[in-house]
């Protein structure tokens, strides 16, 4: 659980503006599954590196292409936030092209655990679930 003094992101549209150049995203873009939100929660509050989850896509791995995560205090000009399972996410728009639809999970098992992603556009992927091709 976070400690009271952990700042999150709000929660819901409704409680603040979104910073200039920052577009409101929804779960048609990407989504958390209630597992992957709860652990999002669990790093903010244990790394304090920021309360926003920015998922990239960048050139590399296996197939070509593969996933980033990492936390930031705040949204960049031209991002786009989706609030998902408790978790603000930031999305970058060429990020987005390949993301659209993508769901991510979170699995505690000791043998291939940790965070998958079901992304719709991939038309293949590696065995680890890191890197894909479209």
């Amino acid at each position: 659980m976070p400690s009271p003094e952990t700042t999150f992101p709000p929660a819901s549209a409704e409680t603040a503006a979104l910073p200039d150049g920052v577009r409101e995203g929804n779960e048609n873009l990407v989504r958390l599954t209630e597992a992957a939100g709860a652990k999002v929660a669990a790093l903010v509050a244990r790394d304090r590196q920021g309360g926003y989850l920015r998922v990239a896509i960048s050139g590399g791995g296996c197939n070509g292409l593969s996933y980033k995560l990492r936390f930031t205090p705040e949204p960049r000009k031209g991002d786009i936030l989706v609030r998902t399972a408790g978790a603000s996410v930031l999305v970058d728009v060429k990020t987005a092209l390949y993301l659209r639809g993508t769901v991510i999970d979170y699995s505690n098992k000791m043998i291939g655990g940790g965070f998958k992603f079901t992304n719709p556009n991939a038309k293949s992927s590696c065995s680890c679930g890191d890197s894909f091709s479209v």
